[in-house]
């Protein structure tokens, strides 16, 4: 079913975008406004007419592209990571430097990444909300999480077929690396506790971490 949004173009309630350019634009609209909402507001707190209106769009064009609160926060969400994910992405499909130089360049991406401002607002929102709205987990998963694992899984087992690394369970090393990446700056900043987070301590902490992981997993001959 197609609907007519407040500047007379069809579009259609997909959730996933459409492919006309003013479509595109106008879905573009939603998902800022609806990011200002639920990162002011929570989850729970946002409503659908609010929404519309940070958008500037009718009640009816926002459910024309999308059905419900659930399929606008993904969309946000999911929008946030792609864009953000896409470098660290980038890195792990990369063979061109060295498993320490990759990781450590990895780690540090990864911090930057979540101490964002967006970043950091999206993980609160998750935390504090999920008991009630279950769903919000699998999102966080998805589009989070979960796809950050996938990659670093799938460049570890490449490092391991290599002869690059020892790895036995290349999703249960990825899992644990990103964890150690989580520790102390990450920690600290998403609880509001003072840490140094500038260039040069995230660099540090990036190649501890990295020389850490390796001290487990690289070959014992080299």
């Amino acid at each position: 079913m197609t609907g007519i949004t407040d500047d007379g173009h069809a579009d259609t309630p997909d959730g996933s975008g459409n492919t006309d350019p003013a479509g595109s634009a106008k879905r573009e609209q939603i998902l800022k406004g609806a990011g200002a909402i639920f990162l002011a507001d929570g989850y729970e707190g946002a409503s659908m007419s609010r929404i519309a209106q940070m958008a500037g769009v009718s009640k009816g064009t926002l459910y024309n592209h999308f059905d419900g609160k659930a399929s606008l926060f993904s969309a946000f969400f999911e929008e946030q990571v792609r864009c953000r994910l896409s470098p660290i992405e980038t890195l792990a499909r990369s063979n061109e430097q060295s498993v320490r130089v990759t990781l450590t360049r990895f780690a540090e991406m990864t911090v930057h990444l979540l101490i964002s401002p967006v970043a950091l607002g999206l993980y609160r929102i998750i935390v504090s909300e999920v008991d009630k709205f279950p769903h919000l987990a699998d999102t966080f998963w998805r589009y989070g999480f979960g796809r950050t694992l996938s990659n670093l899984t799938e460049y570890l087992a490449r490092s391991e077929t290599q002869g690059e690394l020892d790895i036995a369970d290349p999703s249960l090393s990825a899992e644990q690396f990103l964890l150690m990446c989580q520790a102390r700056i990450i920690q600290r900043r998403r609880f509001g506790l003072p840490v140094d987070d500038s260039d040069a301590a995230i660099a540090e902490f990036a190649a501890f971490t990295a020389d850490s992981f390796l001290k487990i997993y690289e070959p014992r001959h080299q």
